[in-house]
Order: structure tokens, then C-alpha cells, then sequence
């Protein structure tokens, strides 16, 4: 089913007239039995192929087949699957679950095959099965960044022991080149939501310009020249666990700031994180602001933690309803109500309906430089890397022994 664009922007008799065709099969599938769904049955492993022993006719095959992201791929034999499957207890035919919209089914051994295509070394392999259970958890809403016209896209933040491990980077150059595990591990997650989610760029994937996120956004928070508490452990975990964040949302836009007091600083991260026409005025249900060593270590010195700068960008990140527009404020009145507040007769909207929906993580190298993320209409998921019976896995060596 397929509704043609533009909808948003025309008029309303135009819009029913292009979406009334498409009411009789919306509500067939709305009211289908369980009997009658298509739904797979026993999980396949993974499918065998034969292509000839050669670099460019693998990779030719698996580009017209749709299985890459337009990249040369590593070829996923069966001795390289084996390999990825030795750092998981998991069985291969086991499934974390139908991803969605082909709701093909994620079984161990598929994600396996998609960490090799995407160059993944075997000891990545429990930090993208935990990946794949956050993007599946309801909260993340898959289903919708799979298909929205938005730029929206997982972004990975890895904690713990097993992020300093497996050489995940959290330092300089983070959200650029050079670091395997960061570029793969992403990339991994990007193969799996294409060739078994089918989010297949201008098929089920309709974001209308896309953004180069899209083809690996993974990093670790700079744990070591942090002042404060990581995110995991804001989330209840503890030090030593190590866990996967998935936040859904748009590219990382730098923000460059040379205050030297605090409130200088975050006065302008707030205007920087409050931007019209951002998803972050649309339709964000959180906010990620990824803070710079130096930033945040001006702010920890003049007595700031976690829960006042969150505060502190709570109270300035705000659009004027000036820099909006009257169509927009008519949309903003449904969507984000909530978010609209008035003060001395001029009314403005907030980026987050709370201080805690402002996720704050410390990353990156030495220079005066953070990173706003906007969000979407997701919830970010934190989990716990872990073993087949629930005990958390305290280094990949364990695994691959």
C-alpha cells in the first residue's frame, strides 16, 4: 500500500482523494486473524548461495540483489559465519524477533552473515546482537524509521569495559573514518535493518534525502575524561556492565562554543539544539546533545552535573513562535501542545516535554566542539550486553575461547 507524496502540504479533499483507494487494503491487514497473516514459520538459519571465486562478481551479485548499502562487501562464507558465531551462546537458529516492515526473521545466524558482509572482526558480535534487541524493543519504533520520509536512523552509543575492549572510539574523530569497530559495527546494524527489515532505500525505505548517518553511526562515550556519571549508569547499570544505547534520530550538527563560563556555554548549546524547521521543533521525543570533553569539564568546574546542564538547556532550548510561522504553529498546536508555553505574551515551544528527554553523553577529542542529534518519534533503548542465560558477558575473550 502506497499513498503518493506530497500529503502533508496539500489540501485536505486532495488528501482523502488520494488516500480513500488505499482504505479497503488498510483494513483488510487491520483486521486479518493470525491464521490468515503471513507469517514465517520455522526461522531459516541462513540461505546458501554459489557465486564465482571472485571479488567483483560477489560483489555484483549481492548488489543487484539488494543486499548491500552500495559499498563493496566482505564475502560472507561459511567459514567467516562460523567464526562471527563462536563469540555468541546463542543458537543461530534462534530469533530475536520479525524485523519490521518485511518482518523477516532476526536469527542469530543472519545477523552473523551481515557482520561479515559489513567487516565486522567476531569480537563485535555481542555488542550488534544487543544492538539489534534495542532497535526491536517496541519503545525504539522500527517500524516507523524504517519507512518515514525523515533523515531519522539508529545511532549506537556503547558503554562499558567491552567498548574500551573491542576498540570502539570514543575519542577524537568519533562520528568519522579510521575506527573499524565504530564504522562496522554501525554498519552491520544498517545491512541488517536492508536485507532482513527490507528497509531497501526508495522501496519500504522512504526517507526523502537520507543522511550519511544511514550507513553507520556508532561510538563509545569518552568514559575516561568525563566528569560525570555515563549514561548506562544514569540508567541503573553498573560500571562494569556494558550495554548498547540505540537513540533514533538525524545526523549529528556540530556546535562550536568559546564561552568560558558555564551558563555562557549552555546558553548556546540550547539556541544551537533549538532550531527551526529541526526535528528537535517537530517531533522530537528526545534529544541527544553528545558534549565535548572541554565543554564539559568547563561546566563540571563551575559546579555543574548531568541533571543541571539537562535543566539548564531544558529551560533555554525554546523557539520563538517568531522564527516558526503560522502553518507550522498550526501543526506544532496538534503534535506538540505539550511543548507550547507563553510568556509575557509571546509563546514559544520547548524541545522536550521534560529536562530528562535531553540525553546528555560526553565524547570526542580536545577542542571546543559538541554535537546536537535531534531525535524522532522514538524512545532510546539502553541494554545490557549479556549471555544466552542472562549473566552479563564481562569481556568478549570469555565468548570467543
Amino acid at each position: 500500500m502506497y499513498v503518493r507524496h506530497p500529503i502533508v502540504s496539500i489540501p485536505n479533499p486532495e488528501m482523502r482523494e488520494r488516500a480513500e483507494p488505499v482504505m479497503t487494503s488498510i483494513v483488510r491487514v487491520a483486521t486479518e486473524t493470525v491464521a490468515d497473516a503471513r507469517r514465517p514459520g520455522a526461522p531459516t538459519i541462513a540461505k546458501r548461495i554459489t557465486v564465482a571465486d571472485d571479488p567483483e562478481a560477489i560483489f555484483e551479485r549481492f548488489a543487484s540483489e539488494g543486499w548491500t548499502d552500495g559499498m563493496p562487501i566482505v564475502p560472507p562464507t561459511e567459514d567467516r559465519v562460523a567464526r562471527m558465531l563462536t563469540f555468541t551462546d546463542l543458537d543461530p537458529s534462534f530469533s530475536l524477533g520479525p524485523m519490521p516492515p518485511r518482518w523477516g526473521d532476526a536469527t542469530i545466524a543472519t545477523l552473523a552473515v551481515n557482520a561479515v558482509m559489513a567487516g565486522c572482526k567476531p569480537e563485535y558480535f555481542p555488542v550488534i546482537v544487543t544492538a539489534v534487541k534495542a532497535i526491536l524493543s517496541k519503545h525504539f519504533n522500527l517500524y516507523g524509521i524504517q519507512g518515514t520520509t525523515n533523515p531519522a536512523s539508529p545511532v549506537l552509543i556503547v558503554n562499558g569495559p567491552v567498548a574500551r575492549e573491542i576498540g570502539v572510539n570514543a575519542r577524537g574523530n568519533l562520528f568519522g573514518p579510521g575506527f573499524r569497530a565504530n564504522a562496522t559495527i554501525g554498519r552491520a546494524i544498517r545491512l541488517i535493518m536492508t536485507t532482513i527489515g527490507g528497509g531497501v532505500p526508495q522501496q519500504a525505505d522512504k526517507s526523502t534525502l537520507g543522511n550519511p548517518a544511514k550507513y553507520t553511526c556508532c561510538f563509545a562515550e569518552n568514559e575516561a575524561d568525563s566528569p560525570w556519571a555515563p549514561l548506562h549508569v544514569e540508567r541503573g547499570f553498573a560500571p562494569e556492565t556494558s550495554t548498547v544505547t540505540a537513540f533514533g534520530g538525524a545526523a549529528p550538527a556540530n556546535i562550536i562554543d568559546k564561552s568560558k563560563t558555564a551558563h555562557e556555554m549552555l546558553e548556546t548549546i540550547a539556541r544551537a539544539i533549538a532550531v527551526s524547521g529541526s526535528n528537535n521543533m517537530f517531533m522530537s521525543q528526545e534529544a541527544l546533545l553528545v558534549l565535548g570533553p572541554e565543554h564539559a569539564s568547563i561546566a563540571a568546574r563551575q559546579g555543574f552535573d548531568k541533571t543541571r546542564v539537562r535543566q539548564t538547556l531544558f529551560e533555554h532550548a525554546r523557539i520563538p513562535f517568531e522564527q516558526i510561522g503560522q502553518s507550522n504553529a498550526d501543526v506544532l498546536g496538534v503534535w506538540r501542545g505539550s511543548c507550547i508555553e507563553e510568556r509575557d505574551g509571546r509563546r514559544a515551544l520547548r524541545i522536550a516535554e521534560k529536562p530528562e528527554d535531553i540525553i546528555v553523553v560526553v565524547a570526542g577529542g580536545a577542542g571546543n566542539h559538541s554535537a546536537s542529534i535531534p531525535g524522532w518519534y522514538s524512545r532510546s533503548v539502553t541494554l545490557p550486553l549479556i549471555r544466552a542465560d542472562g549473566t552479563p558477558i564481562r569481556s568478549v575473550a570469555e565468548l570467543g575461547k
